[in-house]
């Protein structure tokens, strides 16, 4: 799998962009701040329908511009495909497949697969648990696209059980009459069996990848892990001998009728995946609070090199590769390393500030990126 054609309108810093793109290793060169993660940001979203640096749309749409387009021509197997996703801050994004098919924004979720690695990604280890749960369910998605639904399920359903929540907070805190929470049952119903789904996805994912961590990790630093997690609940261990979606959503259930009390004090929902962390570790020891910044550097390295050999042996296409301003973070060995790691790969994206960061292993395409302009050469 690969992108022939990246085609931006009104994204970020560009007006208009066409580049056109190999398979094999592509580098963009050229000073911070002109536009080079803009480019690679672009076939993020495309794959996740997120970006890596912002959580909103709205700072991917150029400044004065109503909307913006970002567009890709994908081959896979021969076959070529035209994605397009709309991007309308305050509004619905659109999304259409060759031209003229217009289907939802999650409907393309699949057609392009990439995995990112950039300098946001210490935050993997250093950063809240929100940033650990990011990383598991766009890994979910990218395996299973459908599986967007169920996390856009999860999350509306979350929305409407602590607005309820919160309604009653409020209600008992300044002596209002006490509402009738029947319906909080029926949200727990809808939360607890879109949930079962999701931690159960996630589960058996980090029982895949697991391994592939470890051996990433041991690649990139030699003998300095082992590198391993664990999945951790407030709901704490009751999961453990869950096997069923049902068993899942009846522990659910249960975790949420002993947090009820608390909830309702709090006008919060104090249980369920989103609250859940990927707990890191280096040898006995939690990555975060403990690891090096050098070893944090390789840990999130290793999770996204992972990510990229489960997608890669699943089938679905090999995955673009991104790299974005990584190697000048690098110390020479692990630069040396993730070079020769990742050299092989279908397409590789590289951006840099400069030629000389961009190591020899990973010879091929050049732009240069300057002033607003994307130049071949």
């Amino acid at each position: 799998m690969h992108v022939s054609h990246l085609s931006l309108a009104d994204f970020r810093s560009y007006e208009r962009a066409e580049v056109p793109l190999d398979p094999g290793v592509t580098a963009f060169v050229g000073p911070n701040g002109q536009g080079k993660t803009n480019l690679v940001e672009a076939v993020g979203y495309l794959a996740t329908l997120g970006s890596h640096r912002v959580s909103a749309d709205a700072p991917l749409v150029r400044m004065g511009a109503a909307r913006a387009v970002v567009r890709a021509a994908v081959t896979h197997d021969g076959r070529q495909q035209l994605v397009e996703l709309e991007l309308n801050p305050g509004k619905a994004n659109r999304a259409r497949l060759n031209r003229s098919s217009q289907v939802r924004p999650r409907d393309v979720l699949g057609v392009l697969r990439s995995v990112l690695f950039a300098p946001e990604d210490l935050a993997l280890v250093k950063g809240d648990p929100d940033q650990r749960r990011r990383y598991l369910d766009e890994l979910i998605t990218a395996r299973a696209p459908r599986l967007a639904g169920v996390r856009s399920d999860y999350d509306r359903v979350l929305k409407q059980r602590n607005t309820l929540l919160k309604t009653a907070a409020m209600a008992r805190r300044h002596g209002g009459r006490q509402l009738d929470l029947s319906t909080l049952d029926v949200w727990d119903q809808h939360l607890a069996r879109a949930g079962a789904e999701l931690l159960a996805q996630r589960l058996e994912l980090i029982a895949v990848l697991q391994p592939l961590v470890d051996k990433a990790y041991e690649q990139v630093a030699p003998g300095g892990g082992p590198a391993a997690f664990e999945y951790r609940s407030p709901a704490g261990d009751r999961f453990a001998e869950a096997r069923t979606r049902e068993e899942f959503a009846g522990l659910l259930l249960e975790a949420m009728a002993d947090a009820r009390k608390q909830e309702i004090e709090r006008g919060v929902t104090l249980v369920g995946p989103h609250r859940d962390d990927l707990v890191l570790k280096l040898g006995e020891l939690p990555a975060k609070g403990y690891a090096s910044h050098g070893e944090s550097w390789s840990y999130a390295l290793a999770l996204r090199l992972a990510s990229y050999e489960l997608l890669r042996g699943e089938g679905g296409g090999e995955p673009v590769l991104v790299l974005d301003d990584v190697f000048a973070e690098l110390d020479t060995r692990r630069r040396e390393r993730l070079a020769e790691l990742v050299a092989p790969g279908e397409q590789v994206l590289v951006t840099a500030a400069v030629a000389e960061d961009v190591p020899g292993a990973l010879a091929g395409a050049r732009f240069t990126v300057a002033d607003g302009r994307v130049e071949r050469g």
